[in-house]
């Protein structure tokens, strides 16, 4: 699938590649990532080759990564209208003042308004609430944000790192009072973290938002830069729970990662990529990159078509334990569907059911 083969995000019709660059590696402030004239040349690349949709948020880079990509397109109508601006509000920028985070709706009305300065831009395609904030009424975060829409200044809503529940509150919440519904759904997501299968995904897919993970390749790990044979050999990476997450599960992923890139001529960082975004509920993948080189690199995933005896081993190898009710619910059809088969799903009847009208009181 080229890059250019747009997708619609969730129940929207906002068209969207199917490959996200994340530009949270836009400035060297953290101590990482790239300078401005590499920032640019990632992003005219990206753009390029047919993408359109940018991922920020205000505190990256400590509002830095915004700042690029408002001095490179913000500042020229003419391209800043065919790219999809996908940025974030929550965290604060301003120590000691209580009201510069968060989802309250002075914050986040400041946010944006900041964020419209930095990006040079009078709107926002896609607004995310970066994190859950549990001292704010959701009410009060869904309304103030219908009214920034509703004010021309942001264009679409999305929800990233919140529970499933509150924010099925939230969509429910937004429909019975005619506010702009949620659209997308950024949640961490790869082969090495499939939790969110559990809860969130099916959500999703329930309420109408598009998913868009980020951490595809769990900070690096699915790179085929950490096996076995160099377990200790890496200092701590950026975040150091990265490293922490080399876990013998993880390292038994890598093995079959390793093996199937091998198999069909891959590398395993298009193979992890590829198979994240084949994944149900998943609309455009957050990849990001600090050189032209891992861009190129990311963007081959785009062209990988995993066989089906290589998937099942990837699926297999990554399975997650999920909270309950999910391993019970596996097994609900045979209770429900007497034998029959439903939307695909066959079932068999259990011996401790009737097995047929004799046996029935």
């Amino acid at each position: 699938m080229p890059l250019h083969h747009y997708v619609t995000l969730g129940r929207s019709g906002l068209r969207v590649s199917p490959f996200c660059l994340g530009c949270m590696t836009f400035g060297t402030e953290w101590g990482w990532g790239s300078g401005v004239e590499d920032s640019q040349a990632i992003l005219d690349h990206y753009l390029g080759a047919g993408g359109n949709f940018l991922d920020t948020a205000n505190v990256y880079t400590k509002g830095h990564s915004e700042k690029i990509i408002g001095d490179h397109l913000g500042r020229y109508p003419e391209r800043r209208d065919r790219v999809v601006i996908a940025t974030k509000f929550y965290s604060s920028l301003y120590p000691g003042d209580p009201n510069a985070g968060g989802a309250n709706r002075k914050s986040l009305i400041a946010a944006c308004e900041q964020s419209l300065r930095r990006l040079q831009t009078d709107y926002i395609d896609l607004y995310w609430m970066h994190c859950y904030d549990d001292t704010t009424p959701i009410e009060e975060t869904m309304r103030a944000l219908d009214d920034l829409v509703r004010a021309g200044k942001v264009r679409y809503l999305g929800f990233s790192d919140t529970p499933a529940w509150k924010v099925a509150q939230a969509q429910v919440l937004a429909q019975w009072r005619g506010w702009s519904p949620l659209i997308g759904l950024q949640i961490e997501y790869s082969l090495a973290e499939r939790t969110v299968e559990g809860e969130l995904i099916p959500m999703a897919l329930e309420l109408g938002m598009g998913v868009t993970p980020w951490s595809p390749l769990k900070n690096g790990l699915l790179t085929g830069k950490y096996t076995r044979e160099t377990a200790g050999q890496h200092k701590e990476g950026r975040w150091e729970f990265a490293t922490q997450a080399l876990t013998d599960k993880t390292y038994c992923i890598i093995d079959v990662l390793l093996r199937v890139a091998q198999e069909i001529g891959s590398t395993p960082a298009r193979v992890a990529l590829a198979w994240v975004q084949s994944r149900p509920g998943v609309t455009s993948t957050i990849i990001g990159a600090r050189t032209l080189q891992q861009l190129e690199d990311n963007l081959g995933a785009l062209d990988v078509v995993i066989p089906a005896e290589q998937l099942a081993a990837l699926d297999e190898v990554s399975r997650p334990t999920l909270n309950f009710p999910a391993d019970v619910l596996i097994y609900v059809a045979n209770f429900a569907y007497g034998g029959a088969t439903i939307n695909g799903r066959s079932s068999t009847v259990l011996p401790f059911l009737p097995q047929d009208d004799t046996e029935r009181y």
